[in-house]
């Protein structure tokens, strides 16, 4: 999943928190991660950048109520008004239409049909991201769903996803957003242990050279478990939350 200059229309560019606490939260990512704080100021909201060695990794601002604290992965448009518009057409639900983000980009927040929260980020002068594919930044983006087909339709869609399908057993349903020879995200079906009509969910995967010390770490910092760590064929993963309940999931990747 290559840094968000060069992605495709509909490839997730830029991940953000929703956090009750942000001075808790800071704290909290800075020692798991390693991130430093980027502060916007009053102009921006407050809205905070966190950084891996001076590049722009992901973002967070304070969750006003009305919903738990959690993370949003926003999908590349050239035309957010336009991609709003397709949303609804295809069956989805706009609850923030797009805005200007003071000339960094454009943005909305929507829900798709089975209510996974996804943000569109039209880029200004910001594409998204400036890192990715290492440890403490973004490795990879997963919708979990109960309703597969009905999603894969949905983002072809409503965010001209080109699709390729990778497996298409009772094992394993999953489906790629392909751009050449490129992976840029993908569509589980989890019916086997969602509940029925469940929302679905937007996975962010974060690189972690070592998985168990990192969990080691979330929990000194008063973080919690909530998968355990497994080996996988796509490596060592395990989900955890921060202190006010957001969650996020961790994967293995190789020491550069």
């Amino acid at each position: 999943m290559p840094a968000s200059d060069i992605s495709p229309i509909g490839a997730p560019v830029w991940f953000d928190l929703l956090s009750s606490d942000p001075g808790a939260a800071q704290a909290f990512y800075a020692g798991v991660f390693g991130w430093t704080v980027e502060e916007m100021g009053p102009e921006h909201g407050n809205y905070v950048n966190f950084r891996k060695n001076g590049a722009r990794i992901a973002g967070m601002m304070q969750n006003p109520g009305g919903a738990p604290d959690g993370w949003i992965t926003y999908l590349k448009s050239i035309d957010a008004d336009a991609t709003a518009a397709t949303i609804w057409e295809a069956g989805g639900t706009v609850l923030f239409e797009p805005s200007d983000v003071r000339g960094v980009g454009r943005m909305a927040i929507a829900l798709d049909p089975t209510g996974a929260m996804v943000g569109v980020w039209e880029p200004g002068t910001m594409s998204g991201f400036d890192l990715a594919d290492e440890a403490s930044t973004a490795v990879w983006h997963e919708l979990q769903t109960s309703d597969y087909a009905k999603e894969v339709t949905f983002y072809e869609k409503a965010f001209g996803w080109h699709t390729e399908v990778m497996s298409d057993t009772d094992q394993l349903r999953y489906t790629l957003l392909k751009s050449g020879d490129v992976d840029y995200a993908g569509i589980m079906d989890a019916s086997a242990y969602y509940p029925q009509n469940a929302p679905g969910t937007w996975e962010i995967y974060i690189g972690a050279t070592d998985v168990d010390a990192t969990i080691a770490t979330v929990l000194e910092l008063g973080g919690s478990l909530v998968q355990a760590a497994e080996d996988t064929l796509f490596g060592r993963l395990a989900k955890i939350s921060d202190p006010t309940g957001a969650t996020i999931k961790l994967s293995s990747v190789a020491v550069h």
